[in-house]
């Protein structure tokens, strides 16, 4: 981050490789969410859906991710996303945020995940100390 951040500015965007069954596996150790619903296929085929999907809090996760690449951990004063749609196992997810205003040393970003597709599932906003 660098200090002649205004209205406008982007932030580098993430992109992260295909989300694959291992990642979700090994994000369910990680936090403690064992919903079958993102592992196991027949669970997921049950609940009338085509194959497993992610869990979204490794989306916002990978969200944070772009934020402390941006700027220092210390420095976040708030986060918080809306799950808009699910991110499928092999999905490409992008991570993109752009400052919305910057006044009295803090900034206001807004925040996205989106697929290869377009589909955004997850909306966010952070406000960062500049």
């Amino acid at each position: 981050m660098t200090a002649d951040v205004t209205a406008g500015t982007a932030l580098p965007p993430l992109e992260l490789p295909e989300i694959s069954r291992t990642d979700l596996a090994l994000f369910a150790g990680a936090s403690g969410d064992h919903n079958p619903i993102h592992l196991d296929l027949d669970v997921a085929r049950s609940a009338g859906l085509e194959d497993v999907f992610a869990h979204g809090m490794l989306s916002m996760a990978y969200l944070g991710r772009l934020l402390t690449g941006w700027a220092p951990q210390e420095r976040i004063r708030s986060f918080r996303v809306r799950f808009a749609a699910v991110t499928p196992v092999r999905g490409r997810p992008t991570c993109t945020g752009r400052v919305v205003s910057a006044e009295d040393g803090l900034a206001t970003l807004e925040l996205a995940v989106t697929l290869a597709d377009g589909t955004t599932t997850l909306t966010g906003e952070a406000i960062v100390a500049l």
